[in-house]
């Protein structure tokens, strides 16, 4: 299991994805370009000391990213509003890659074409979305009571 952000633009959110990476053991990797340099001072300032504990893999393009899941065989599950299936019904398996769309814009359309599954966090009809790393540790909570922590990395 993995977890992906494509073309992020808010550094702090980086440095909370590698501090949550690192908490669930699962390897981040970054679709650039980003929004941001990625030695912002904010990814380091949010990611504390976990930026050591995590496994940060940076892809330069969509392009150079789409090769890395497809010679390693990696399933892409892609997290969208647009989605019409719930995560609870989604069956994780451990080479699953989570991908997070950018915050101001999501994920353009070759994405979701070239996603395996697309899946949504069920929330109330006002809420019109949650914050990225948030929502993508409820994935990785999700994932993790599914396959067991032991499973992604940590026992």
């Amino acid at each position: 299991m993995r977890l992906a952000l494509f073309q992020p633009d808010m550094a702090p959110n980086v440095g909370a994805a590698i501090r949550l990476a690192a908490c669930f053991g699962v390897p981040l990797d970054i679709i650039e370009p980003c929004g941001f340099p990625l030695t912002s001072r904010d990814i380091r300032r949010v990611a504390m000391d976990y930026e050591d504990l995590a496994e940060v893999t940076r892809h330069a393009s969509w392009a150079d990213f789409e090769a890395f899941i497809e010679r390693d065989k990696l399933r892409l599950i892609l997290m969208t509003t647009r989605a019409s299936k719930p995560i609870w019904d989604h069956r994780f398996g451990d080479s699953d890659v989570v991908l997070m769309g950018r915050e101001s814009s999501g994920a353009p359309d070759a994405v979701h074409t070239r996603a395996h599954n697309r899946l949504f966090i069920p929330m109330t009809a006002q809420a019109r979305s949650l914050n990225l790393v948030v929502s993508a540790g409820i994935v990785l909570g999700e994932a993790s009571r599914q396959l067991g922590l032991d499973r992604m990395g940590r026992a």
